[in-house]
């Protein structure tokens, strides 16, 4: 058995649409649970805590785990959760490494999202999925989760909450046309409030967040991509390429023509 592998019992998405309840006394997996949408409540050190959007709960083998959501009589509200049941050595490591709260609030982006749907979905194959690839979903999981525990002492602070929404949003969006109120809409704060927190938060402006992001990934192109100048502007959402080469020659002292060929130069032996 290789230290790494994960196997999953069960995950899914999951919206409820009438009340539901879960009462294992002591649990022989570990449990893993995103409530995405809705409240509901779980045990937690003894007593039913409620479980918000972005409260990422964590159970091990031997725990008491029970959970609730709406209750009978009383109309239903949209509920919704991530999860994934799980044993094997790669969860075990994992579990070891650093100390595990219970509850933690997180920001949940795209990244963690799809990860987990691609995981979802390769469990759900008729073969029962790939046992290699869903070990590396699980373990690609574990390490994005990893990332948003380390950053949730930030996100127990509202205004740190919102600075985290608006910089994983552009994260995911910077190749994209993106304006400063799409930056702001999505934290759901003012323009002015956003552009404060970002700068309070990251030392920089949003706006210049982005341009580093774009900037970034043209050079991993220029670097190992055959792409013309023109597409690189494109791909980058550095829109055209008089702007392109504009912006990248102040930050970088030369133009990405002039960039490129110096590359291609110590590659072939020609620059040192």
């Amino acid at each position: 058995m290789r230290t790494e592998e994960i196997f999953i019992r069960l995950c899914g998405y999951s919206r409820h649409q009438e009340p539901f309840q879960q009462d294992e006394n002591s649990l022989d997996t570990y449990i893993i649970r995103l409530q995405t949408e809705g409240v509901s409540r779980a045990l937690i050190n003894g007593q039913f805590t409620e479980v918000s959007p972005g409260d990422l709960l964590l159970f091990k083998p031997g725990d008491a785990y029970k959970l609730r959501i709406g209750k009978t009589g009383e109309p239903m509200q949209p509920n919704g959760d991530y999860f994934v049941m799980c044993s094997g050595p790669g969860i075990d490591k994992w579990w070891t490494l650093n100390q595990r709260e219970t509850r933690r609030t997180i920001v949940v982006d795209e990244r963690l999202k799809g990860i987990w749907h691609q995981l979802i979905g390769e469990k759900r194959r008729l073969s029962g999925g790939d046992p290699e690839l869903i070990s590396l979903l699980a373990r690609s999981l574990l390490i994005l989760l990893d990332r948003a525990i380390e950053e949730a002492p930030l996100a127990q602070s509202f205004p740190a909450f919102h600075a985290l929404k608006m910089r994983n949003y552009i994260e995911e969006n910077a190749a994209q046309p993106i304006r400063l109120s799409d930056i702001a809409g999505h934290a759901g704060l003012s323009v002015s409030r956003a552009v404060h927190l970002f700068k309070e938060h990251f030392g920089m402006s949003a706006m210049q967040y982005v341009q580093q992001l774009r900037l970034a990934h043209a050079l991993e192109l220029l670097d190992h991509s055959v792409m013309s100048l023109e597409q690189i502007a494109a791909e980058t959402g550095l829109s055209s390429y008089t702007y392109f080469h504009r912006v990248f020659r102040e930050k970088y002292g030369l133009s990405p023509g002039v960039y490129r060929k110096k590359r291609i130069g110590k590659n072939d032996g020609i620059d040192g």
